[in-house]
């Protein structure tokens, strides 16, 4: 008898999933007949298939062309090609004088005096930044649909006082493969079993972008082509309130913010928080009107702003995030039932409507928030300034300023150089901000350093000081007299080879895009060697690192090697110094201190087991940055590959690699070959004796007057979910080349802590005494990091090991540790 109502019961599941159609979304009213439907135009009803990027820009173009209400901007590419459009949705009579209205929102935040409530209020509203969380996209096209088509006066009345900018996708390309994923896996008799294939993608799955990226921390650091026209927008516009569509675990409900009152960031005003938990009683209004479960103020946080709902609460505007509870798929069931994609579409459309009507009742209130907020801004700036650079590397110091620049944040350059701290800040290499500006807000959150906080746990990051991120050098309190020129366009340093010679051409290896120039170099057959040790030639110092490329004896004659190398330095931004003589004080350039540089040939394992953001980072650097071409070994099959011909192979944390991958890498590490291992990976390659790693950990006491509810808070507490630690470097050491200070400052996300070994010249990289330069680590952590290592080095066979205990390439902004694996890569046989 079960059996048989289990029958009936998915029978009964199928038949009503298929027949789901617009009035499951819409409120029953009139609608304008000239404007198209989604299924009109995408040939199926909303949450019958999972909408593909194509198809939903195919609708959005068809709303635009049929309705005055809309229009539509592509404002870029993202790395598939795909485009990145954004519709403006408000009343005929706005679209006639839109700029106008836009000009006079902008004043509004300008001019105190300005009546900013004469004016519509701007929301944006964005979905599915998180490409297999794609209820939010879906929801757009019905969310757009009904503001086109709506004959109803109400509608009429919020179109003529809101200006909605209208995100349908905020990740093309990973909503792309997601859509392709779920579709391609869909039975006609929809299966709910959370074991069945729909439901379990493969890696590196459609969260991310196209290098596997999560997007959504992307609003502060801004290296992402879609990340760029969001954050161009956004600025353009100052909207009053973002809304972020996510999805969460299946057996979860609906949760809209405020989030955890003790983790929002500081710097957030209090009064935001207030504003947020005002909006918040209109959704909880919506959803009890359907009768959706929901939640609020009991998890997720407001405290990194690189978040799309958090990143607006220090720009004058509201965030607000959104997560539902996902279906994965077009169905699944969970503690609550079974979760079909349309209910998922239903509660986010009902959130994108209930924000709108918030917008709508507390327009006057919202807009003079933002107004005062930049007031507050522009009164309490300091008539000082901050400045930062590092007078070796102007590309570093370039693209944080390029940063800057696309947060409308105003800077200048240094009118001469000059020194604080024992730092010099060189003309051309340095920039100053004032911090009297009106996004001064933003440049201390950017530039925030914080070691003591409200809570312990943290859903992202704890810190991202941008000085660290980059590597280069800061100062506060700096006198706006230092101030030369305010920069109105940016431009990198041209590169240049001073002359040509016919002995041999130095490049200092300091500055961030000297690998891509090597790596052209040896690509083309050119001999290059690094020096071991500091020289001087020509009256010019050369540190540790150098490259020397020599003119006797190559491929190329001396007309053509000059012609290449004046094309290598001006793509790489970069001086080579021609040089009419061997004998130097020090080294000779003849001396065996010229160590010859193996042309790199260069693999990554990646797939299942491997983390898909890390790998997918460092594909980026190399690919993006460093045009070195990357041979990615899936796990898959990489037991079938001969890796002969392979100089370098890195393997991103990972847990087991599994007997063959052992046995493998061990046979090709004997043979000469540099293994690069990070986080994980390093526990893995140290239990089978690739390379002799001694670990610490915290010492736990026994827990006290910690309840039964709060326990999982404890453990939590042990996490170091991303903070900054100062450590010491051995320039010397070819694992440090081409840093000019005796510091670094490195990003750590795990308690994988190694012990130093005994002689010293075995740590080139050597966290201090007192480490924590920003973020948060427990105190138990706290006591176990000083004088540990985060790489180490050892050889086996005729190859070498390396492993880090973190990522030096997080999220495409800490351009400050980057060359520490390309100095793995190239100089790894040399350690």
């Amino acid at each position: 008898m079960k059996k048989i109502l289990l029958l009936i019961f998915l029978v009964s599941f199928t038949i009503s999933a298929q027949k789901v159609d617009l009035s499951y979304y819409l409120p029953n009213e009139r609608y304008n007949t000239e404007i198209p439907t989604p299924k009109e135009i995408i040939g199926h009803e909303i949450g019958e298939w999972h909408i593909t990027h194509d198809k939903l820009v195919e609708y959005m173009k068809a709303l635009a062309a049929a309705s005055d209400r809309i229009s539509i901007e592509n404002r870029g590419t993202t790395y598939e090609g795909r485009p990145l459009i954004l519709l403006t949705i408000t009343a005929p009579n706005n679209h006639k004088r839109l700029e106008e209205i836009r000009q006079n929102h902008i004043k509004a935040t300008n001019d105190a005096s300005f009546d900013a409530t004469n004016g519509p209020i701007v929301v944006y509203q964005g979905f599915s930044i998180h490409g297999n969380e794609p209820s939010g996209s879906n929801a757009a096209m019905a969310v757009a649909y009904y503001l086109a088509a709506s004959l109803k006066s109400e509608t009429q009345e919020l179109l003529g006082n809101t200006v909605i900018l209208f995100d349908p996708s905020f990740n093309p390309d990973g909503l792309q493969r997601f859509a392709y994923w779920a579709n391609t896996n869909k039975s006609k008799n929809i299966n709910p079993d959370p074991n069945d294939r729909e439901y379990s993608e493969i890696w590196p799955r459609g969260r991310t972008n196209h290098y596997q990226f999560d997007m959504n921390r992307d609003w502060l650091p801004v290296q992402l082509p879609e990340s760029k026209a969001r954050i161009a927008s956004f600025h353009k516009w100052l909207p009053n309130i973002l809304t972020d569509h996510h999805e969460m675990g299946s057996n979860a409900t609906f949760f809209f913010q405020p989030g955890i009152p003790s983790r929002t960031n500081p710097l957030t005003p209090q009064l935001n928080q207030n504003l947020t938990k005002e909006i918040a009683t209109y959704h909880a209004k919506a959803l009890d009107k359907i009768g959706s479960l929901y939640y609020s103020e009991e998890s997720f946080d407001d405290f990194y702003y690189g978040k799309g709902s958090t990143f607006p609460d220090i720009n004058g505007s509201i965030g607000i995030l959104f997560e539902q509870a996902s279906s994965r798929g077009h169905a699944q069931e969970t503690v609550n039932g079974v979760l079909t994609f349309p209910f998922t579409i239903r509660n986010q459309v009902t959130a994108a409507f209930s924000t709108l009507e918030a917008a709508k009742k507390m327009r006057k209130k919202i807009l003079h928030y933002q107004q005062d907020f930049y007031k507050e801004s522009r009164d309490n700036g300091s008539k000082k300034a901050i400045v930062f650079g590092d007078e070796k590397d102007a590309a570093k110091s370039f693209h944080l300023a390029e940063v800057l620049k696309r947060h409308q944040i105003k800077i200048h350059d240094v009118k001469a150089d000059f020194t604080k701290n024992g730092k010099t800040f060189k003309k051309g290499y340095s920039y100053v901000v004032p911090m009297n500006q009106k996004n001064q807000r933003l440049v201390k959150a950017m530039f925030d350093v914080r070691t003591t906080f409200k809570d312990s746990l943290f859903y992202d990051v704890s810190a991202w000081t941008f000085n660290h991120a980059f590597g280069v050098d800061y100062a506060e309190n700096i006198s706006l007299s230092k101030a030369g020129d305010e920069i109105s366009k940016l431009e990198m340093k041209k590169g240049i080879v001073t002359f040509k010679s016919d002995y041999g051409y130095l490049m200092p290896w300091n500055e961030y895009y000297t690998p891509k120039a090597l790596n052209a170099i040896l690509q083309k057959g050119i001999r290059a060697k690094v020096s071991m040790k500091n020289f001087k030639n020509g009256g010019k110092d050369y540190d540790y690192g150098t490259i020397f490329i020599p003119v006797q004896n190559q491929e190329l004659n001396a007309n053509d090697l000059f012609q290449f190398l004046k094309e290598t330095a001006n793509e790489s931004h970069l001086t080579i110094n021609g040089v009419n003589t061997g004998l130097n004080e020090g080294i000779d350039l003849g001396s065996n201190n010229f160590s010859p540089i193996t042309k790199p040939k260069v693999a990554m394992l990646v797939g299942d087991g491997i983390a898909g953001n890390d790998s997918g980072e460092i594909w980026h650097m190399l690919d993006q940055r460093f045009d070195m071409t990357l041979t990615r070994l899936d796990t898959r099959y990489f037991s079938r590959v001969n890796l002969q011909k392979y100089t370098a192979i890195i393997v991103p944390s990972s847990y087991n690699l599994g007997k063959s991958a052992e046995e493998k890498l061990r046979t090709w590490v004997r043979n000469g070959g540099t293994l690069i291992g990070y986080k994980n990976t390093a526990r893995w390659l140290a239990s089978k004796k690739f390379i002799n790693l001694n670990f610490d950990s915290a010492k736990r006491d026994s827990i006290k007057n910690v309840s039964f509810e709060n326990r999982r808070l404890q453990s939590g507490a042990q996490v170091i979910g991303g903070a900054i630690f100062e450590a010491n470097i051995d320039r010397s050491h070819p694992i440090n080349f081409g840093y000019k200070n005796d510091k670094i400052a490195l990003f750590r996300n795990s308690t994988l802590f190694i012990k130093a070994a005994k002689d010293s010249y075995n740590n080139p990289i050597q966290y201090t005494n007192n480490p924590l330069l920003s973020g948060y680590i427990s105190k138990e952590n706290s006591k176990v990091i000083p004088n540990t290592v985060p790489f180490k080095a050892q050889g086996l066979g005729r190859g070498t090991v390396l492993v880090f205990t973190d990522n030096t390439n997080f999220r495409a902004f800490w351009f400050g540790t980057n060359k520490l694996l390309m100095n793995a890569i190239f100089f790894g046989d040399k350690m």
